[in-house]
């Protein structure tokens, strides 16, 4: 890790709270936003000086993506032991597009996609914006996959139609990193019933010491995987992502929609590039910073709110939270849209704090909110703490 200085311990919360972003202005000065997927850090030195050096030559053209490929294979060999090859690779807009236009790759408007629930939000808005019908083949009791409920549904949507699988890989919000066994039986259920597979790998930087990354496509050639550096290193408003097909999908690329290509914004393919090719110290530390705020958060909820239940996560820095046991109502009251309900509605009420709201993550999310735990100790000390008052009301 060098002499890196945990990014998580640098800016206060006065600094934080003059950024302009959608984290911190969504809900006020009085309140502690630790709900959407922003890390409260600076960004890596290679990252600010790539895009300073970028503003200072008004270089604020069309992107040249070439260096980025590059700096995302030396990297996925270096970590993961990944060897993709170049041509199996296309630069998209972000990852949620990416995934939206692999599902287009390998079926036709109407096709079933699948999703395994609780999961992160737009996998129900975004294949339907698209044309796609989603079904939920929910997790298990144990958070992790269901196989019996993954062959039954899979059965079941490929009688007489198409079906696709979107597979979030490490999982949001669970943090569950799949094993390699994991998803080698996932990629087997799949063969047989003739379902494809999409895995949105965004997260795949951020696991911990006591668990592995394995990419989805070293056990499935034909499936597609969309990864970008935007999570790891804190760069969601910048725009890039990488569509990677596997060895036997690769030929598909060439019926990518033209306008694709064109996705990814200039600045960020440079940060992203800095990121992968020279960023890896700081990610080192940002992890070891989170693995300890992870330690903490199980700690601090056990002092302040001991019947929210918790899994530690192993991967991301998204804690689920189970808030079962002080019946909180997920429905909307007088069947009115609401966007945040149950637990997360009472805590931003109550103390002060925005978590963002389970519901939204289809079945399994009831009663439950998310966590982001990639902040200062001091803030996330603080957050437990108004969680905690607030339950007790």
């Amino acid at each position: 890790m060098g002499d890196v200085q945990n990014p998580l311990e640098i800016l206060g919360l006065d600094q934080l709270r003059r950024r302009q972003s959608i984290k911190w202005r969504a809900f006020g000065d009085e309140v502690l936003p630790l709900w959407v997927a922003e890390m409260d850090t600076p960004l890596a030195d290679p990252i600010a000086r790539s895009l300073q050096e970028m503003i200072e030559l008004g270089d604020t053209g069309y992107p040249h993506t070439g260096p980025y490929v590059d700096a995302f294979l030396h990297f996925a060999q270096q970590r993961w032991d990944w060897t993709p090859l170049p041509e199996q690779i296309r630069p998209v807009r972000d990852v949620m597009t990416g995934a939206v236009e692999a599902l287009k790759l390998i079926g036709e408007l109407w096709d079933t996609v699948i999703v395994s629930s609780p999961v992160y939000p737009p996998f129900f808005m975004h294949p339907v914006s698209a044309g796609r019908r989603v079904v939920e083949a929910p997790l298990g009791a144990d958070g992790r996959l269901d196989f019996d409920m993954l062959e039954e549904s899979f059965n079941l949507r490929t009688t007489g139609g198409q079906a696709a699988y979107l597979l979030s890989n490490p999982h949001n919000p669970t943090g569950v990193a799949h094993t390699k066994k994991e998803l080698e039986k996932l990629a087997q259920l799949s063969a047989d019933y003739g379902v494809r597979v999409v895995a949105d790998e965004i997260h795949a930087p951020l696991v911990y010491s006591d668990a592995k990354f394995t990419p989805y496509l070293t056990v499935d050639p034909r499936g597609y995987s969309v990864m970008s550096a935007s999570k790891a290193w804190n760069l969601a408003g910048l725009k890039a992502g990488l569509l990677i097909a596997g060895e036997e999908a690769t030929a598909e690329l060439a019926g990518l929609a033209p306008e694709t290509s064109h996705g990814p914004s200039h600045a960020g393919v440079v940060a992203q590039t800095a990121a992968y090719a020279e960023s890896h110290e700081w990610l080192d530390a940002a992890i070891a910073g989170l693995e300890a705020n992870r330690t903490l958060l199980v700690d601090l909820l056990a002092e302040s709110a001991p019947q929210v239940k918790i899994s530690s996560p192993e991967s991301t820095y998204l804690a689920w939270l189970d808030f079962s046991a002080y019946g909180f109502d997920d429905e909307p009251n007088g069947g009115a849209e609401t966007p945040i309900l149950g637990p997360a509605k009472h805590l931003l009420s109550q103390g002060k704090l925005a978590l963002t709201p389970g519901h939204a993550f289809g079945t399994g999310g009831e009663h439950h909110a998310r966590l982001n735990f990639a902040t200062s100790q001091a803030v996330l000390t603080e957050a437990v703490q108004r969680m905690g008052s607030a339950l007790e009301r």
